[in-house]
């Protein structure tokens, strides 16, 4: 049932500039799934190229002590869920109430471009349902065009991510061929600073909901589990 499935999109990229590991970011799946999940949705996963997708072994070492990260990652059902997504090709906006882009430094290099995804979020965008994103997962918005005025999407919308100062503190401004918040600001993003590096933040605005960081994935959940009960 289209009303009761959102579809969770992770990225297919395993690796960064320097050649080390990434790809989708653990926690920035595992805390929507469940919020979501204990809403009474069902969660569905799709990525560019369909199949496994790569999780950022970092991820998992950094929330190892994370009761909800290590539930997702020791999951039959979530481990089935990621090793056979759905080809974005092969997704239809139609089948689905939400879309979440989870965040890790993957997504910047493949959904930033992604055909498929750019005319997906314009599409869910056009159907007047929630298009969520968390962390680096807002670059998917970095090519997507408001099909109404020509202009960016994400141009005078409030907007946040992963921020370049966290960037920084994380040392991975090399491993990575742009900044995200840097880029939202020059397609003229209203762009909300998290109040202090890793601190939760979430930013709604109408059907587009944000969150900066990992410790923003379970409050953006909940804002998207709002967001499906008012639909």
């Amino acid at each position: 049932m289209a009303d009761k499935t959102v579809l969770f999109v992770l990225s297919s990229h395993d690796k960064l500039v320097s050649g080390k590991p990434t790809g989708w970011y653990l926690p920035e799946a595992a805390h929507p799934y469940y919020q979501v999940q204990q809403a009474g949705y069902k969660v569905e996963f799709a990525s560019p190229k369909g199949g496994q997708a790569p999780l950022d072994p970092s991820s998992v070492e950094a929330f190892k002590d994370d009761d909800e990260s290590t539930k997702f990652l020791n999951s039959e059902e979530t481990k089935k869920a990621v090793a056979n997504t759905k080809p974005l090709a092969q997704v239809n906006e139609k089948d689905y109430a939400a879309v979440m882009y989870v965040g890790g430094h993957g997504p910047v290099f493949d959904l930033t471009t992604d055909a498929e995804s750019i005319q997906l979020i314009q599409d869910f965008w056009a159907a007047g349902k929630p298009v969520a994103s968390v962390c680096h997962g807002p670059t998917v918005f970095l090519n997507v065009m408001d099909t109404k005025t020509g202009e960016a999407f994400v141009k005078g919308k409030k907007i946040t991510c992963f921020s370049d100062e966290e960037e920084k503190q994380a040392g991975l401004v090399d491993e990575i061929p742009f900044l995200v918040e840097k880029e939202l600001r020059a397609k003229g993003a209203d762009f909300v600073l998290a109040r202090e590096p890793w601190g939760e933040e979430v930013v709604v605005d109408g059907q587009l909901l944000t969150g900066g960081n990992p410790a923003s994935a379970s409050a953006l959940g909940k804002k998207l589990v709002e967001a499906l009960k008012q639909q």
